[in-house]
């Protein structure tokens, strides 16, 4: 009797290709957050007063505009 074995493949299919892609978008959004971080912390408070923005929501506006 002959027997044969099989190797499983995973059933995913990323591949290097997708794997850069997601790389690549993965850095993209964190230098958008980085920038916008950047830009909101270097306004003065009165400046971030006048545009109804408190010092302590520039994490979040900065994580919303990363999306």
């Amino acid at each position: 009797m002959a027997t044969v074995n099989v190797i499983a493949r995973p059933a995913f299919n990323f591949g290097i290709a997708q794997f850069a892609a997601n790389v690549k978008a993965a850095f993209a959004r964190r230098a958008e957050y980085n920038r916008v971080v950047r830009e909101l912390e270097g306004l003065s408070n009165r400046e971030l007063a006048d545009l109804g923005i408190a010092r302590s929501m520039i994490t979040e506006i900065a994580r919303q505009a990363a999306k």
